[in-house]
């Protein structure tokens, strides 16, 4: 199936942000998507607005760190669509901070949602694209999985992390299976909500302030993976704001 019309797409971390924009520009080019995130009222301030549009959603509460959960949303797409074609794991989170301050507890968090969260979408999603003999995983990652700078050493790991096991799932996914990795640079999100040290929080958010581009311009990256044919296999993206460095 090549382009995006009729598509099932499950998107982690579709409350806000790139999750949030990735669904909406699916569901108006015709797939139906799954909606999964920690935020209740905000997924289903989401569906609600998709389905209005005369679209096609469904959304179910989940943390990626847990593995039921992600059989949970694999289960939800099935259920409500009959099949999963996309798994696009994109939650995140980025509380960055010096080494030195030693928040344990983030470094913890992060390796939880975006090393176990993407494994665990894999654990989910990979039987059932092999017992259908197609599937796609797209994953999430960032311009910090290239390029390591102070503060970012621990999300950075994680963001290499998502990289590498991407790599390893596309080689040994065979013809079938196809596997995109996405590195976004700064986004205009809110990503610097979460990050505990002050100082490293205003400097970052008035960084993407200043020249983050809009989700919207990732989502589209993501689409356009999508909608190549089954033979084509975009493996990478990187998408940054012209203006990074």
């Amino acid at each position: 199936m090549s382009g995006v019309d009729g598509k099932v797409v499950a998107i982690t971390g579709a409350s806000s942000g790139i999750g949030q924009a990735a669904a909406r520009l699916l569901a108006e080019r015709g797939a139906r998507v799954v909606l999964a995130a920690r935020r209740a009222e905000r997924l289903e301030e989401l569906t609600r607005g998709i389905r209005d549009a005369g679209g096609s959603a469904s959304c179910l509460v989940a943390d990626v760190a847990r593995r039921e959960d992600l059989r949970a949303v694999v289960d939800r797409a099935r259920a409500d669509f009959g099949r999963l074609d996309v798994l696009i794991s994109n939650a995140g989170l980025m509380p960055v901070s010096p080494l030195d301050e030693l928040r344990v507890e983030d470094w913890d968090r992060m390796v939880d949602v975006h090393v176990k969260g993407l494994l665990n979408g894999i654990a989910a999603a990979l039987p059932v694209f092999r017992e259908q003999g197609g599937g796609h995983f797209v994953n999430t990652a960032s311009t910090a999985g290239l390029k390591v700078v102070p503060t970012m050493a621990v999300y950075a790991g994680t963001k290499v992390a998502v990289r590498m096991i991407s790599e390893g799932l596309r080689q040994e996914a065979g013809e079938r299976i196809r596997v995109t990795v996405v590195s976004p640079g700064f986004t205009a999100t809110e990503f610097a909500a979460g990050i505990t040290n002050a100082e490293v929080r205003e400097q970052l958010a008035a960084t993407g302030d200043r020249i983050g581009m809009p989700p919207e311009a990732v989502a589209r990256a993501m689409v356009y993976a999508i909608e190549q044919p089954p033979e084509v296999d975009v493996n990478e993206i990187v998408i940054r704001p012209t203006a990074q460095g």
